[in-house]
């Protein structure tokens, strides 16, 4: 922030709302570039980054970090296509997720990506008769396993414990006729995403380091070729008071140290650290103009027009806690705050609330908000067609220049998809 107004590498957020329009996502190239090359510069050369599209699936988010070095990482076949065409090599592809369709199996055969990640048995089986369908014969995959060590620190668990992802150790381990009779598919490395918004370096390294442990003994019990491990990530970004972001270069320093000791038994194994929301959050500000200011029962409301039908995370969906995003004045952000604001949208339910009682200067109709942290699961993971509001427009700012990357809907994007029955 320079001046009387919050900017983005030297652009007005007003100036780009004017410009966009608003509810708007402007996402800040260098701070992607930032994040990546803290995470990139120190790890072991044996471990590759893999950008996880879930976080924001936009194109040219997904360019930004190829030029960088990334891989990708999908699961879907729209996500599939969107790393092709945003210039990921398929060999720096990984697809997975437990429930893949006949035609998501099919675009990874055809596109010749790194592995599909096989999820149970039954998917290598699926996964091996549609290779010979197609006259595949080395068809790679990995095999995600569900471990059984505990993992602390997750904000969301997704292993450890009954869960619909992977292969839990224990059943694998009794499955090495199976892995040898397939015929197309090769199996070629281990898989484990064990929880997502890591805080606490030490619970990174620990769930690394107990995930290529666990990979050696599989793969000794098993027979298999350990080209690669990819031993997830989940490292998270502070969105909430009395949160701190991860110590990176500790993070890199106990995976180098796990990974060293690794290579030592294992020297022809790459790695996968998979990276989303903290290559993208910092990087986006959900920006919103105030339609009205009211009170209500002694509570002050400032109504904007966007909400969480385009911003769920923010709003708390799906969260135990209802906690704050970071909300500033964009148009007086070094002007004291003066009062607790509500900051709601325009949706006519109760729960569209972007921040509960915020501190903020005084919040007139017409001012800009701006939500921070909102570079990762904004529109990919809201209901943005409740009420049929539609999706906001997203921009990039590179190099100084802001970039349209995605239009905002229209009503006839909203209504194209119908068709009306006479009646």
């Amino acid at each position: 922030m320079t001046g009387h107004q919050a900017h983005i590498q030297g652009l007005p957020a007003a100036d780009l709302a004017a410009r966009f329009g608003t509810p708007l996502f402007v996402y800040d190239a260098e701070a992607i570039t930032a994040a990546y090359r803290r995470l990139r510069g120190g790890l072991h050369p044996a471990v590759d980054v893999f950008y996880s599209l879930k976080a924001n699936p936009n194109i040219s988010i997904c360019a930004c970090l190829r030029s960088l070095g990334a891989g990708a990482e999908v699961s879907s076949e729209a996500e599939l296509v969107t790393a092709l065409r945003a210039g990921v090599a398929p060999k720096d592809i990984i697809f997975l997720g437990p429930g893949k369709i006949r035609r998501e199996l099919e675009a990874c055969i055809r596109g010749g990506i790194r592995a599909v990640v096989c999820e149970s048995l039954g998917e290598l089986r699926r996964l091996d008769l549609l290779a010979a369908q197609f006259g595949a014969r080395d068809v790679h995959a990995m095999v995600r396993i569900n471990p059984s060590f505990p993992t602390p620190g997750s904000g969301l668990a997704m292993g450890g414990k009954p869960r619909q992802f992977g292969i839990d150790t224990a059943v694998l381990r009794r499955s090495r006729s199976l892995l040898s009779a397939l015929r197309h598919v090769r199996v070629t490395g281990i898989h484990a995403y064990v929880g997502t918004r890591f805080l606490q370096h030490e619970h990174i390294v620990h769930n690394t380091r107990s995930i290529l442990a666990e990979a050696a003994h599989l793969a000794g019990e098993l027979g298999l070729p350990l080209e690669t491990v990819d031993f997830g990530g989940g490292i998270g970004i502070a969105y909430f008071d009395n949160e701190k972001d991860p110590d990176i270069e500790a993070v890199v320093e106990g995976v180098n140290g796990a990974v060293a000791d690794f290579v030592q038994d294992h020297p022809r194994c790459g790695f996968i650290m998979e990276a989303g929301r903290y290559l993208t959050a910092a990087s986006g500000t959900y920006v919103v103009r105030v339609l009205d200011v009211k009170e209500s029962m002694g509570e002050t409301f400032a109504v904007t027009d966007g909400g969480t039908h385009q911003h769920a995370a923010a709003g708390g969906v799906g969260s135990f806690v209802r906690r704050n995003f970071p909300i500033r004045m964009l148009g007086r952000p070094d002007s004291p705050a003066v009062r607790q604001y509500t900051v709601t949208g325009p949706l006519c339910t109760p729960h569209d609330i972007l921040g509960k009682r915020v501190p903020l200067p005084e919040v007139r109709t017409g001012d800009l908000l701006g939500v921070d942290c909102s570079g990762a699961y904004g529109p990919s993971a809201s209901p943005g067609r409740f009420l049929s509001h539609g999706y906001p427009a997203e921009v990039l700012v590179h190099q100084s220049r802001a970039h349209l990357v995605r239009r905002r809907d229209t009503v006839d994007d909203l209504l194209s998809p119908q068709r009306l029955v006479e009646l």
